[in-house]
């Protein structure tokens, strides 16, 4: 029976922060002005495309899983968070974005009962006279509890709670979350994009709570919107949400699908059969691949790379590993629910059957519920609201009463979750994109083509090409992107061979607000394998007998979380796979290390004066995923790829 985690503290809480629907505190501030869309390119325009960095995956106070711990923010000041405004967490202190304005921001609140809650928790609605919402909003725990799970019963069974399900209301917000995006996008300076999240689960919860496999997606829209949204109380089959996005599309509405946390779907998210078991088929790959050609690959709620079950030989692959189900304390299945295995399994599956339904690119979010993401591992504030609202809540310092960490109580609630959850999620994350300028149609055509990446908080800038007349004076070159385009593809590409070995183009910037960079890496899938080489480092060349970097020595002052070490500011190289084979199919992507760093618990716990947590990393090396380039033997694009 899967442990439903709900702390009887948390809910006491709850109990005595219920009232009005109204925020807490009213914005004030002015929207920026609109800015009118012109026949012209924006100031920035470059056709070599530059990086931009946003968010795409934020959810406010319409949120059930959001309003229920106390998240009064709304889609404004979600937009206000990512412009650099400060905004309040739940909690009560400030939050303030780190690193500056983000360049595209995205709410995506969950489509199911959307704004139900606080019109439930607004006196004088009709839908506060419910026993539920009098329930929902009560000070008896037991009845909250009650209450909520039975939403999450809703939400995971596609079968609707009949007088809670008000599509007036429920639609009535999406338009203005529709119109909040349309509000802040000015195009040239920050992009917005109407969205939600499709919240499907799967691995029935006996308890009828939210425990389970994730199977969510988030849904943009690069235009116009329709006017309604379409959620799990449609279809819990995500197979269902592509057949009313291709119907959006057939009616003028481009429109894409990314999934998130497959590191806990329990193997659901990439398994090799549809989601009724029936075999998988070109037109099912198809279908998905036009409707969900990206993934989120790193988030709060962990990574999604690899597993060191999957990868024994990557020994960076236990990195922000989060593996319990949604809503429980157990642990989901492994297979399936990585992307590096899902690269394999879609070329093991376009050799033997011609058709690849794993075929994308990579993005990364925040996936936070309090309206602004924690990007920082310095200035941490997790994802929920109330519940990990403070370093006792999220794990990061001993339980208050307590000698250290050999004592904590085994049987309190908030540490139970500490101990599964918070303290096991990271502060991550954040996309990058190439595209010519900062408006909707340029990011999101760059959505289409996958030239993405991922980063795990820090604004690195990558840039990964392949093709087969480059050579190292490019390198050197003040027109490098232009000839590389010229001469091959950008990451998310199709690279088809002539017979001869192509050559790749590595290239990483640190932030400047970050760490300096170690190595740049070059991860190889084939059909059967596997293998992660450092192709650049921050002390010399590789060594190729190992294809590893040496050690820098890179090491961080625990008592200060200050590195000692130098690092690269930039790695950029011409790299060639020396076991290449014109004959095979294989994926190629770029991920980047930083020098190691303090994790956000370790810098929780030093501002506390006491030792790190003993059971998490006190430190981590930050990183940057991209999209691959998939090569193509010549010959065989006549074969369908998709």
């Amino acid at each position: 029976m899967l442990k439903q985690a709900t702390a009887l503290a948390v809910i006491m809480t709850l109990a005595a922060c219920s009232g009005t629907g109204t925020p807490a505190e009213e914005t004030t501030s002015a929207a920026p002005e609109q800015a009118s869309e012109t026949a012209g390119r924006t100031a920035g325009y470059n056709p070599d495309r530059n990086a931009y960095f946003g968010d795409l995956h934020i959810h406010t106070r319409s949120s059930f899983d959001a309003y229920i711990f106390n998240v009064r923010r709304t889609a404004d000041d979600a937009y206000r968070f990512a412009l650099g405004e400060t905004i309040q967490h739940p909690s009560g202190f400030d939050m303030t974005i780190a690193g500056g304005p983000l360049d595209f921001y995205t709410v995506t609140d969950h489509a199911e009962y959307l704004g139900i809650l606080p019109a439930m928790d607004t006196p004088g609605t009709k839908l506060s006279e419910l026993p539920r919402a009098k329930d929902m909003f009560s000070t008896d725990p037991d009845k909250i509890v009650a209450a909520f799970q039975g939403v999450g019963q809703s939400v995971r069974t596609g079968k609707p709670i009949e007088d809670m399900y008000d599509l007036d209301t429920i639609n009535s917000v999406w338009l203005q979350n529709v119109a909040a995006a349309d509000k802040y996008n000015q195009p040239g300076k920050f992009t917005t994009f109407a969205a939600y999240e499709f919240t499907s689960v799967t691995t029935p919860d006996e308890n009828g709570g939210f425990g389970g496999g994730n199977l969510h997606r988030n849904v943009f829209f690069k235009g116009k919107a329709p006017v309604r949204a379409f959620s799990t109380l449609d279809s819990t089959n995500p197979e269902d949400l592509w057949d009313w996005m291709d119907a959006q599309r057939e009616a003028g509405m481009e429109v894409i699908s990314i999934p998130h946390n497959s590191n806990v779907s329990d193997g659901q998210m990439f398994r090799l059969e549809t989601y009724k078991g029936e075999p998988m088929d070109t037109a099912y790959a198809e279908q998905r691949m036009r409707n969900e050609p990206l993934v989120e690959v790193t988030q709060v709620k962990g990574t999604s790379e690899t597993h060191p079950d999957l990868s024994p030989n990557d020994e960076w692959a236990n990195f922000e590993i989060y593996d319990q189900l949604l809503g429980a304390y157990v642990v989901g299945a492994t297979n399936g629910s990585y992307v590096r295995e899902a690269y394999r399994n879609g070329l093991k599956l376009q050799e033997e059957k011609g058709f690849d339904p794993f075929h994308f690119g990579l993005v990364a979010a925040s996936d936070s519920h309090v309206a602004g993401g924690a990007y920082s591992e310095e200035d941490y504030w997790s994802k929920i609201g109330i519940v990990d609202g403070t370093p006792v809540a999220r794990g990061s310092v001993p339980f208050p009463g307590t000698t250290g960490w050999d004592d904590q109580p085994e049987d309190n609630q908030v540490v139970k979750n500490a101990t599964n959850w918070f303290s096991r999620w990271s502060a991550s994350g954040l996309t990058g994109v190439w595209a010519e300028e900062n408006t909707r149609e340029a990011i999101f055509d760059a959505f289409r083509r996958k030239e993405t990446f991922a980063t795990t908080g820090p604004r690195m800038k990558v840039r990964f090409f392949g093709g087969f007349g480059y050579d190292e004076a490019m390198l050197s070159s003040a027109n490098l992107s232009h000839e590389a385009y010229e001469g091959g593809v950008p990451m998310g590409g199709d690279l088809v061979g002539t017979g001869e070995a192509p050559a790749f183009i590595a290239w990483a910037q640190r932030d400047p607000n970050g760490g300096t960079l170690q190595r740049l890496q070059v991860v190889k899938v084939t059909s059967d394998g596997e293998e992660v080489i450092d192709v650049a480092c921050d002390n010399g060349a590789p060594d190729p007998s190992t294809r590893r970097c040496t050690d820098n020595g890179a090491t961080v002052d625990m008592a200060s979380c200050t590195p000692e070490n130098e690092g690269a500011s930039e790695l950029k190289v011409l790299w060639t796979d020396p076991d290449f084979d014109p004959a095979r199919r294989a994926t190629y992507y770029v991920r980047v290390l930083e020098n190691p760093s303090c994790r956000w618990s370790t810098w929780e716990a030093m501002r506390n004066g006491t030792p790190p947590r003993p059971d998490v990393p006190e430190t981590i090396q930050e990183r940057a995923y991209t999209s691959p380039i998939w090569y193509i033997p010549g010959g065989l694009r006549d074969r369908k790829t998709i």
